[in-house]
């Protein structure tokens, strides 16, 4: 029949705000489903402030260990393995990750992985399934901006920063925001030669 739904309330982007309001429409009775194509937990968790944080607290030491020579620490010569700090920050993401399905799953919401779409105002394709529901709330965020100029083939965004293969020698970043800024601290702390470039 027509009025027969899956679900009360459908969102779609397991963000933080998509978590969220998934959470708080359980709490209140709804029936609710959720589907996320990548990885549960948003921007924060898997693309900004958490990787970020730790990679921020890596590119710290160099400074730290050579300040430490001045307050009496005898320091062994250092170095730096980027395939590790990405081994370890991939392990910290993933386990916030969990946390978070873990979150929707004891809220009684339907976690599913896959990439909805609309078939009409109540309906949406996911994973081959029609799945219908009273509301539906699109929480799917943003992505970085690539402009259309000659090379931007060769470039990359601050999305694919946290897992370069390794650590490259040279980085012009283009921008002056506090992304920008703060992969240019980072990147710098961490050896490599960083111009930033402002576009006027």
């Amino acid at each position: 029949m027509k009025n027969e739904y899956d679900f009360d309330f459908f969102v779609i982007g397991g963000g933080s705000g998509g978590v969220r309001a998934s959470r708080v429409a359980a709490g209140h009775g709804a029936r609710v489903g959720i589907a996320e194509s990548f990885r549960y937990g948003g921007t924060c968790v898997i693309r900004g402030c958490v990787p970020k944080k730790l990679l921020v607290q890596a590119s710290h030491y160099a400074e730290d260990f050579e300040d430490a020579k001045g307050f009496g620490w005898s320091v062994p010569p250092v170095s730096f393995s980027w395939p590790t700090m990405v081994a370890a920050k991939e392990q910290e993401i993933s386990r916030l990750s969990k946390i978070y399905e873990n979150l929707l799953d004891t809220s009684g919401v339907a976690v599913i992985k896959g990439a909805a779409q609309f078939v009409d105002s109540e309906t949406i394709s996911l994973n081959g399934r029609a799945i219908r529901a009273r509301n539906f709330l699109i929480a799917t965020g943003g992505k970085p901006f690539r402009p259309t100029i000659p090379g931007i083939e060769l470039a990359i965004t601050s999305d694919e920063a946290f897992d370069l293969p390794s650590l490259p020698q040279r980085l012009l970043i283009v921008g002056g925001g506090f992304i920008a800024v703060e992969f240019a601290g980072i990147f710098n702390g961490l050896g490599v030669d960083v111009t930033l470039g402002i576009p006027q």
